[in-house]
């Protein structure tokens, strides 16, 4: 029986993050937190996206030196490196330390977009990761962003692989700003 892996780090842009690109202003600065191999970084990076890719492993940030800045730092044991600076976007995927979120919201300069995808509860059913401390409770992205504008949200079972998700794409408002309406799609 032949089996097809991709390797660690090559797999595809999420879905997601590629449906809502699009969102964040051209050329834009994006903080890929806790990025991994970079998937997302190399494919905002060819978007035209200015990136800023952290990790807490040096071997997975090596190739990204090309793709934008990298910064080898562990978000869970250190504090918070970007005090003093506001992207244009944040991007989280596969990542969940709950002590980040006021720091991830406080980054965010006005108007731009959060973009977050990780594992919920009812995963453990299908394997890793399995501790409530690593999967977010139903709602959670909701309750987190509630005084953003969220654009697109979902919580459910995907097939392949076998998983249960929760994601979000959400603005920062605008001082004053009316109802406003974002383009779901490219």
């Amino acid at each position: 029986m032949l089996q097809h892996s991709i390797q660690h780090g090559q797999e595809a842009p999420s879905l997601w993050v590629q449906q809502y690109a699009h969102l964040i202003p051209p050329g834009g600065d994006v903080l890929d937190l806790a990025c991994g191999y970079g998937r997302h970084t190399k494919w905002l990076s060819s978007q035209g996206f200015k990136l800023t890719a952290v990790d807490k492993d040096p071997n997975a940030l090596k190739e990204l030196t090309t793709y934008g800045q990298t910064l080898c730092h562990d978000l869970e044991n250190n504090i918070w490196p970007f005090s003093n600076q506001s992207f244009d976007a944040i991007l989280v995927t596969h990542y969940l330390w709950r002590p980040l979120w006021p720091h991830i919201l406080s980054s965010l300069k006005i108007g731009s977009v959060l973009i977050y995808e990780t594992f919920s509860a009812g995963n453990e059913t299908f394997g890793k990761p399995s501790r409530p401390d690593f999967l977010l409770q139903d709602g959670e992205l909701l309750s987190v962003c509630k005084n953003l504008h969220v654009v697109a949200y979902q919580n459910g079972f995907l097939d392949h692989p076998k998983r249960v998700i929760q994601r979000i794409v959400a603005i920062t408002p605008t001082p004053h700003q009316t109802i406003q309406s974002f383009s779901l799609s490219r």
